[in-house]
């Protein structure tokens, strides 16, 4: 049994190091944030240590075989269904949130590392958490983002724009497009075009030009990117 000290300290450092990933989440706007990672942590820490040392009163107990690992282990199918929460399944196929989801199972391990009195895996765990959520962000989007989809949402008048000048805008800017749909709007006249394209560049200047150049087309209302 360790001391009511040790265990408030692990409380603590669970709390510290789930804050640490939640930190790097809440900055980029997703729902589960700093708060989220925290509690996480911080419930799987003492649910460690729950397993681990709350049924002490009952060992030697005549018929009482204990499993300390067995309540800890639900901590790993049971934070599934909070991870399922911060999943987001869009149109197109579109699937966001896998990453956070991700983080929140990995906060859920270290919390149980540091409940276990595993303080070194627990920090050389978040240390590489935060190495992968930071580093390898800008190198995925650098090298990986021509295999993702995104979409341009333009509200125009059909009778007024000239389709081949937008493809030959996008060709401009060597942008591939998969798919057009066009849907109705409550504004009489007024028609929404979505085009799913293939992200070819990451810069956001470039980006902006496009979207300004699209906007100062004939008959044009409203240009935005989507997911």
């Amino acid at each position: 049994m360790i001391s009511t000290g040790d265990m408030l300290v692990r409380l603590l450092v669970a709390a510290v190091l789930g804050s640490i990933i939640g930190w790097e989440r809440e900055r980029r706007a997703w729902t589960a944030g700093l708060r989220t990672h925290m509690m996480v942590c911080l419930g799987s820490s003492l649910i460690m240590i729950v397993s681990a040392f709350g049924f002490h009163d009952v060992l030697g107990t005549k018929g009482v075989v204990l499993d300390p690992s067995r309540v800890a282990a639900q901590v790993v199918s049971g934070i599934g269904f909070l991870g399922a929460g911060t999943i987001l399944f869009l149109r197109n196929e579109v699937v966001k949130g896998l990453t956070t989801a991700a983080g929140l199972w990995t906060v859920a391990a270290i919390g149980l590392a540091v409940g276990g009195g595993l303080y070194i895996p627990a920090l050389a765990t978040t240390a590489i958490a935060m190495v992968i959520l930071i580093v390898f962000k800008p190198v995925e989007e650098r090298f990986f983002a021509k295999n993702r989809f995104k979409n341009i949402k333009v509200l125009l008048k059909l009778n007024e724009v000239k389709m081949d000048e937008i493809e030959s805008i996008l060709k401009a800017y060597h942008i591939g497009f998969e798919e057009v749909n066009l849907a109705s709007t409550v504004d009489p006249g007024v028609t929404e075009m979505k085009i799913r394209i293939k992200k070819t560049f990451t810069e956001k200047k470039k980006m902006m030009t496009l979207l300004e150049e699209l906007k100062n087309l004939k008959g044009i209302r409203e240009v935005n990117f989507m997911s």
